[in-house]
């Protein structure tokens, strides 16, 4: 699989409980593609594409390395994305 509607891969990777759910955070302008606000949830990812997506909980920015056929766990989840967010660094005092 070289691509993945967008609302599918938020919910595959376990960044919402329902597709309806992610459908409806990028439907709002919630979610960045390469810096770009998408607001399409059929919007067409590929390998390496990053995402800045704000939820409730914080500001997430990820980087695609995978797709899933279907909703695994959270161990699953965790193969399909590299974590970016806090890389701009941390408090070092």
């Amino acid at each position: 699989m070289e691509r993945q509607r967008l609302d599918r891969w938020l919910w595959h990777a376990r960044m919402v409980k329902a597709r309806t759910q992610a459908a409806a955070l990028v439907e709002a302008g919630h979610v960045r593609v390469n810096g770009i606000r998408e607001k399409s949830p059929g919007h067409s990812l590929k390998m390496s594409d990053v995402l800045t997506i704000r939820l409730e909980r914080g500001i997430r920015i990820l980087k695609v390395t995978g797709f899933a056929e279907r909703r695994g766990g959270s161990t699953a989840a965790r193969t399909l994305y590299d974590d970016m967010s806090d890389v701009s660094g941390g408090a070092d005092s």
